[in-house]
C-alpha cells in the first residue's frame, strides 16, 4: 500500500491546534466531535498512512486537559436504534465507549440524555447509569428549535436544560451516531456557563469533508459516497468565501445552520466567535496529505467499494435506488467504473471461465490471485488458501489440507448441522488449515502468512454469507461482492 498520510505529523499537528483554540476562549472549549473517535476505517482507507485510532492517540495527548461527555438522545433508547457496525443498541454502546475510554486513561465525566420527553426506557437506563456511578443529566426537547433562536436562547430553552458540571479546559461532546444532539449539548453549555460568567467556545472537529481540499478531490467525493444514505453534499462554504475570499468546503448541513447557530453565539455570548461553518473546524487532515496521488487513488476504490455495498444492501432491501443512483453520479464525478476495481475485473473472467462463483485477492505486491469453486472449498475459502500459499511461496498444487480431513467436517456441515452447502466457508479453511499446521510445517508458514492480508482488495463474483464477509473484515481485507445471488432460482436467501 502506497502511504499517502502523514500520521505522525497529524497526531502532533491536530493537538497542538486544539490547544491553541483551548486557550483563544480563556482555557475552556466545547469541542463537538464528529465522526467515529475508535477504529476509524474510513479515514485509513482514503488517506493511506492514518492509523484506524489516530484521533485516539491524538486525544491522548491532551488526557489530562481533557474529559469526555457522551451524549444519547432518549428518543433513541426508546426506538432501541442499533448501531449497523456493532450490532448493538446506542444505549450498550454508551457503556462500551466508557469502558474503551477509560481503558486507555481517558476521564468520562458524564453521559447527557439528551430530546428527553419523559420517554421511560430513558429514565431505565439512567437509573443503570446511577447504579454504575456515572452522573447523568437531561436536556429536553425545545420547541422550535433549531429556528425560534429567542426561544431557545431563553430560560424555557437551554435554560430549563441540566448544567453539566465539568472539570477540564477540554470538553469533548461525543455520541454513538449522528442524530444524538451533539452541537445543542454543547450550546447549552455555553449559555450556562456565560449565566454563571464564565468565558467558554465552542469547536467542532470532523475529519471530512476535508475543508482545505478541492471540492472535487476524490478524497472528499468518497466523504459524499460514505454518507449516501443521509444525502450529505459538499459545498463551496460561502460564508468563508464571503469573510475572507478564499474557498474551502464544507458540507451542506453544517452552512444551512449557520446563519442561525451564528444568531446563537450572538445571543448567548453578545458577539459570533466565527464567520463561517470552517473557522469552527479544527480539522488538520488536509494538511498531513504527503502524496495526493496515493490518496485519490484509495479514495476512488473507496467509492467503487461504496457503490457495490449499497448495490448489495438494494438485493436485500436495506437501501434505496436513490442511494445507489447518487453513487453511480459519484463515480461519473471521479471519472471511473466498476472496470477500475481490478479485483472486480479477474473475479467476474474467472467465474466466465469457470461457470461457477469465483473470487480474486490482490496481494500487496501486486499479484492476483483466484479462487475457484469446487467440491471442497467456496471461492472465497480457495482464494484465500491460494493467498496465504503464494505469500509462503508454496507450490499451489500442494495440499495444505488433506481432503480426509476436510471430509470430515462435510459430513458434520450436511449430517449432523442441517447445512446444504457441504463446501467449507473462509472461517472453517482457516480453523482447519491450523489444525494441519500442528503437524505440517508447510501449513504452519502459511498460517504465518495472515497478517500480510491485511489491507489486500477481494472482490466476490456472488454475494456471500455473513460468515465468509465477516472473517475477511477481521482479516482487514476490503471485500466488495456482485449484486446477485449464487441460488438463482430461489427467493429466499440467508444473509
Amino acid at each position: 500500500m502506497k502511504i499517502g498520510f502523514d500520521n505522525e505529523k497529524y497526531v502532533t499537528m491536530q493537538s497542538q491546534h486544539i490547544k491553541e483554540r483551548i486557550a483563544s476562549f480563556g482555557n475552556k472549549l466545547y469541542l463537538e466531535f464528529g465522526g467515529k473517535l475508535f477504529d476509524d476505517y474510513h479515514a485509513s482507507r482514503v488517506l493511506p498512512g492514518f492509523e484506524p485510532d489516530s484521533k485516539l492517540k491524538m486525544l491522548l495527548q491532551l488526557k489530562d486537559q481533557a474529559e469526555i461527555v457522551i451524549v444519547i438522545s432518549a428518543a433513541d433508547i426508546e426506538s432501541n436504534k442499533v448501531r449497523g457496525d456493532y450490532g448493538i443498541t446506542y444505549d450498550s454502546d454508551v457503556l462500551r465507549l466508557i469502558d474503551a475510554f477509560q481503558s486507555v486513561g481517558l476521564f468520562v465525566g458524564s453521559v447527557v440524555i439528551s430530546k428527553y420527553t419523559g420517554q421511560r426506557k430513558a429514565d431505565m437506563f439512567r437509573q443503570k447509569l446511577q447504579s454504575l456511578n456515572i452522573k447523568s443529566y437531561l436536556h429536553y426537547v425545545i420547541p422550535g428549535y433549531p429556528s425560534d433562536v429567542e426561544t431557545i436562547v431563553s430560560e424555557n430553552g437551554y435554560g430549563k436544560n441540566e448544567y453539566i458540571e465539568t472539570e477540564r479546559p477540554l470538553v469533548i461532546i461525543t455520541a454513538p451516531g449522528p442524530g444524538s444532539g451533539k452541537m445543542a449539548t454543547c450550546l447549552s453549555q455555553l449559555y450556562h456557563e456565560h449565566k454563571r460568567g464564565i468565558q467558554a467556545g465552542y469547536a467542532k472537529f470532523e475529519t471530512f469533508p476535508i475543508w482545505n481540499l478541492p471540492l472535487k478531490h476524490c478524497v472528499n467525493i468518497a466523504y459524499e459516497a460514505a454518507t449516501a444514505d443521509l444525502n450529505d453534499v459538499n459545498m463551496i462554504d460561502p460564508f468563508h468565501l464571503e469573510a475572507y475570499g478564499k474557498t474551502t468546503i464544507n458540507y451542506n448541513r453544517d452552512v444551512e445552520i449557520f446563519p442561525v447557530l451564528n444568531e446563537m453565539f450572538n445571543q448567548i455570548l453578545g458577539e459570533s466567535p466565527y464567520k463561517s461553518p470552517t473557522d469552527m473546524g479544527v480539522n488538520m487532515a488536509g494538511n498531513c496529505i504527503i502524496d495526493h496521488e496515493a490518496c485519490e487513488e484509495a479514495s476512488r476504490q473507496e467509492i467503487i467499494r461504496r457503490y457495490y455495498q449499497a448495490t448489495n444492501d438494494l438485493m436485500i432491501g436495506r437501501a434505496t435506488k436513490e442511494i445507489v443512483y447518487k453513487l453511480e453520479l459519484l463515480m461519473k464525478q471521479a471519472n471511473i467504473t466498476v472496470n477500475d476495481r481490478q479485483v472486480a475485473v479477474a473475479a467476474l473472467e474467472k467465474e466466465e471461465a469457470t461457470g461457477s462463483p469465483a473470487a480474486a485477492i490482490l496481494l500487496d505486491d501486486g499479484k492476483m490471485i483466484l479462487g475457484k469453486t469446487s467440491n471442497l472449498l467456496g471461492a472465497t475459502a480457495a482464494a484465500l488458501l491460494n493467498s496465504l500459499k503464494e505469500l509462503a511461496g508454496i507450490d499451489h498444487e500442494l495440499d495444505l489440507i488433506s481432503p480426509k480431513a476436510i471430509e470430515p467436517i462435510q459430513t458434520l456441515k450436511t449430517g449432523y448441522l442441517g447445512s446444504k452447502n457441504p463446501r467449507l466457508h473462509s472461517d472453517e479453511v482457516l480453523i482447519a488449515l491450523s489444525i494441519s499446521a500442528a503437524t505440517d510445517e508447510n501449513a504452519k508458514l502459511a498460517l504465518t502468512q495472515i497478517p500480510k492480508l491485511k489491507n489486500c482488495e477481494a472482490h466476490s463474483s456472488v454475494m456471500l454469507s455473513s460468515v465468509d464477509k465477516d472473517i475477511y473484515k477481521r482479516l482487514g481485507m476490503h471485500l466488495t461482492c456482485e449484486p446477485k445471488y449464487e441460488a438463482t432460482d430461489k427467493i429466499y436467501h440467508k444473509h
